[in-house]
């Protein structure tokens, strides 16, 4: 080894490190994958407390007991889900039938203009039948595991509610614990990474729930304005759609336009596209520089491959949760660049040559 040049051996060096960390990171995101039902959860867990923070800090404030002010906390959620679940529902229950008609009637035109021979809406209902009849039993084994997926993941949601209620309960130890699992020296630098992660996460998602909210009002009262069925519901579905960076947006008002075309026809869709696309230009340039200017802020590119990597590794969930971890990260590597800018600022000052006397 000795023999080589020195910088094919820094060369060989920086490989092994990279191999090193690759190899380490791939073995944590298989187990995380294994573990999905237990990691996911308090991944979960840990962008909730760091949404609910304030309403809790403000509930301390006011001399409620912690484990009083992480219930109503809870609670809150609950009132605050269930009552949007509610409102979703009961739109998509009284438009319901409403969509469904549009979209029959805008498939049978396109049919009717550009289908060729059995592509009726009867030949594909007599096609859906057949096809039932000879694969009822995978149907029913899919609904089966529909089924299961379900209950899996309302055990998730209760569980990821029981982690936040002891998130924010025993947040105060949080520090003490962090310094407790690294070495005494260590302790300054591993509660300022975990502070400065923390505090990405907690940025990110209130200012990613005030641009939500704020995009969601938009585009339903120009819905509304424009009578597209299911105003509401595609509203809600643009707040959801909000926490997926780009995706979700580009998907929520593709919906929107849609619903629009199939109902309203051409202009209307247009009009609908057009208060799709003035909203997403006012968060771009309105609400991303005001909102999150104290936030972690990501190059777009840094954004996609990370919803490109979460949505290989765990679907949906995996978009939701990647760029919260990614800035996460990044907030780690802003720390770790200021405390070695620091230590060799000192260490030139240390090595200078005196000043002659």
């Amino acid at each position: 080894m000795l023999l080589l040049p020195v910088p094919v051996r820094r060369f060989a060096a920086w490989c092994a490190v990279l191999l090193l960390a690759a190899g380490l990171a791939w073995v944590a995101v298989r187990l995380c994958v294994e573990l999905r039902t237990a990691v996911a959860p308090a991944l979960l867990a840990l962008l909730g407390t760091a949404l609910l923070r304030p309403l809790y800090r403000r509930l301390v404030a006011a001399h409620v007991q912690r484990s009083l002010a992480a219930g109503l906390t809870c609670a809150a959620v609950l009132a605050v889900v269930g009552g949007a679940v509610y409102i979703v529902v009961a739109a998509l229950v009284d438009t319901g039938d409403q969509i469904v008609a549009s979209l029959k009637t805008s498939a049978q035109d396109l049919a009717d203009h550009f289908g060729a021979a059995g592509t009726s809406l009867d030949d594909l209902a007599s096609n859906a039948r057949e096809l039932l009849g000879r694969f009822g039993s995978t149907a029913a084994s899919g609904v089966i595991s529909g089924v299961s997926v379900v209950g899996e993941t309302l055990a998730m949601a209760v569980l990821a509610l029981l982690l936040v209620f002891f998130f924010l309960r025993d947040s105060d130890r949080a520090v003490g614990t962090v310094r407790a699992l690294v070495p005494h020296s260590g302790g300054d630098m591993a509660e300022a990474m975990a502070r400065r992660a923390f505090g990405a996460v907690e940025g990110f998602m209130r200012g990613t729930t005030i641009i939500a909210l704020i995009d969601a009002v938009c585009i339903t009262v120009g819905l509304l304005v424009l009578r597209v069925p299911g105003a509401l519901g595609l509203g809600a579905l643009v707040f959801v759609g909000a926490y997926i960076p780009y995706l979700g947006a580009f998907i929520s008002g593709a919906v929107a336009v849609l619903v629009a075309l199939a109902d309203r026809g051409f202009v209307i869709a247009l009009w609908a596209l057009g208060v799709v696309v003035a909203v997403q230009l006012l968060e771009g340039h309105v609400l991303q520089p005001m909102v999150q200017s104290r936030t972690v802020r990501m190059h777009p590119a840094v954004v996609l491959l990370a919803l490109t990597a979460g949505a290989s590794v765990a679907g949906i969930l995996g978009m939701l949760l990647a760029v919260p971890l990614v800035a996460a990260g990044v907030g780690i590597v802003h720390v770790l660049q200021e405390r070695y800018a620091a230590e060799s600022a000192e260490s030139a000052v240390t090595d200078a040559p005196g000043d002659g006397s």
